[in-house]
């Protein structure tokens, strides 16, 4: 298929999206429960139990049977194995959690309750805080579908169901290959030089997007490099991602590179500000991400591009971004789409400060990108909302 060359923002994300996305399948493991958390499950999970798997008490009281008052003639706890039965004109005090006895009316909660020696005064209603077996969930249904991705509360449901293990999505394996002459890691720059930050930004954003990073290479402005790298590494990972070099400059070596190494390019080039020299292409199974070199184009390119492919990756469906007003008037180019550093407040946008494509306390200090088409928006209009990882 023919790459798509500066082509419009939502159908290069459509395009990495379809690129990558047979790349799930049979792409799984096994893990823990209790180690799952942040993973994308491969297949449904079922209840493998009623839940909850008896009736229960929903409140701490007082099993009645019959009308009031009450003999009490023992007590239940979540932990009480042995069924009770009651008998009209008795009660049993009940802990939250424990087996409702046959032929209870209702729960007396504590707080309602009198009890005077061994009598229990106080009224309630049928069924009240009586919680059925199976109402949060049926053996054998969904409770959770493939795609998804396991946040504390589904953890929670999935052990709560009997599940010790799942099937989740292998996390994409990525090899970092940053590039720039004029890059140190450690030091104060000057002269020129510049302290890395986009290699420092980049493992976390792609962990909190579901990869796992395998390498950190730092390499040379030169073509040779390039291809070296990029050769070394296909065997390696499930994505590379480079940064710097998108261009078409004297300096910029990456489209020579996927060249010389037979990659098939994806998209070249989007049609979006900042971040339009980026770069996404294949070979085999491998994708190759190619940041632009100033971190906030690069992180742009990032979220454009490699959100919507590793989401493939991993069995994700394609997400349509929500929709929010913006709170002050948005440009644009006539021609592109503009992404733009921010916070939703009360649920509208307001746009941040330093936006520059080389800055980074934009970055620091949003929490996403308002998704502006092209030709801007006016005050209170709507916008595309795509929060950072």
């Amino acid at each position: 298929m023919a790459p798509l060359v500066d082509g419009r923002w939502e159908d290069a994300r459509r395009a990495a999206f379809l690129a990558f996305s047979h790349n799930a399948e049979n792409a799984s493991e096994v893990v823990a429960v209790n180690n799952s958390f942040w993973r994308t499950l491969s297949s449904d999970v079922l209840a493998l139990v009623d839940l909850p798997t008896t009736t229960t008490s929903a409140m701490d009281g007082y099993a009645v049977a019959g009308n009031g008052p009450w003999k009490l003639v023992g007590e239940v706890t979540a932990f009480t194995s042995t069924s009770i039965d009651l008998v009209d004109g008795t009660a049993v005090k009940i802990s939250t959690g424990g087996a409702i006895p046959v032929n209870t009316y209702g729960i007396l909660r504590w707080e309602d309750a009198k009890v005077d020696g061994t009598i229990l005064h106080g009224s309630t209603t049928k069924d009240k805080d009586i919680r059925p077996s199976g109402t949060e969930c049926k053996t054998g249904e969904i409770i959770a579908s493939a795609g998804t991705t396991i946040n504390p509360g589904l953890l929670g449901l999935i052990s709560a169901a009997g599940h010790d293990v799942v099937h989740v999505h292998r996390k994409p394996k990525v090899v970092l290959l940053l590039s720039g002459d004029e890059i140190i890691k450690t030091g104060l720059p000057s002269k020129g030089l510049v302290r890395d930050s986009i290699g420092v930004m980049l493992p976390g954003w792609l962990e909190r997007m579901g990869c796992e990073i395998v390498k950190v290479n730092y390499i040379q402005d030169r073509h040779a490099d390039f291809v070296s790298a990029l050769s070394l590494n296909v065997e390696n990972a499930d994505v590379i991602v480079t940064t710097g070099g998108t261009a078409r400059g004297s300096h910029d070596h990456l489209h020579n590179a996927l060249s010389e190494i037979s990659a098939d390019v994806v998209v070249d080039g989007v049609k979006v500000r900042p971040g339009h020299p980026m770069i996404l292409a294949k070979l085999g199974g491998v994708a190759i991400l190619g940041l632009p070199g100033n971190p906030q184009s690069a992180i742009a390119a990032l979220m454009s591009l490699g959100q919507v492919m590793t989401s493939a990756m991993l069995g994700k469906s394609y997400a349509e971004l929500e929709m929010v007003s913006s709170a002050q008037a948005l440009n644009s180019p006539d021609d592109s789409t503009r992404l733009i550093l921010g916070n939703l407040r009360s649920g509208r946008f307001e746009m941040g400060t330093h936006l520059g494509s080389g800055m980074l306390r934009g970055l620091a200090a949003s929490s996403g990108f308002a998704i502006v088409p092209p030709g801007g928006v006016r005050e209170g209009s709507d916008v595309g909302w795509l929060p950072l990882p």
